[in-house]
């Protein structure tokens, strides 16, 4: 199967299903923009908000909307202004429990699963429950069958292209150190997905 092409409508309508038996809210949009639009619409000005590193975002302008469009408390831009060797633990503690988390995934399973790559892992706390809310987006090419074609798709697909955007912005190659599955959301309310029909990132 083909990683980077957007799956058919039968497939993005199993996985939302299955999200949505296993508690998770679930919109399948037309395209990005719709997506940039609700983004704006769950998110209460004021919130505190993390972004996560992702393509899906930046190319989105969902990323621009959050951390420079002055209507939340941004949390990446206010990291980014601490020094990393003196502020390590007002890092951690910023990153790890916002009122938002806004992301992206590596793979969704048509079994009901959300799976994120990291490098540093530093994202993977707010995803996994110490946000109170959290808001993936992602692009209609990472619906897979199920988990092991997930891990499948991270390694052959999605880490080779992370590689290469990491190379020539940090002059180094990423990985996958750490692995977060989502199988199931038990707050309701907390996690929602917006499954687009359309391809964006990686």
């Amino acid at each position: 199967m083909s990683f980077a092409d957007p799956a058919p409508a039968e497939r993005l309508e199993r996985a939302a299903a299955a999200l949505r038996a296993n508690g998770f809210a679930v919109e399948i949009l037309d395209a990005v923009a719709a997506a940039r639009t609700l983004v704006r619409h769950l998110i209460p000005e004021g919130s505190s908000v993390f972004t996560g590193s992702s393509e899906t975002l930046r190319l989105s302008g969902i990323d621009a909307d959050i951390n420079a469009g002055g209507r939340y408390d941004a949390v990446r831009p206010r990291v980014l202004a601490i020094d990393r060797a003196t502020g390590a633990d007002e890092i951690r503690r910023l990153v790890a429990s916002p009122d938002f988390v806004v992301n992206s995934v590596a793979a969704v399973t048509e079994t009901g699963s959300l799976v994120i790559a990291s490098g540093s892992g530093s994202q993977l706390p707010a995803n996994a429950g110490g946000a109170a809310h959290a808001i993936w987006i992602v692009g209609a090419q990472k619906v897979v069958p199920d988990l092991s074609t997930a891990l499948r798709r991270i390694e052959e697909h999605a880490l080779p292209l992370e590689t290469a955007r990491a190379q020539a912005v940090y002059g180094m190659p990423s990985a996958v150190n750490h692995l977060l599955v989502l199988n199931a959301e038990s707050r309701p309310g907390r996690g929602t997905v917006l499954l687009l029909r359309e391809a964006i990132g990686y």
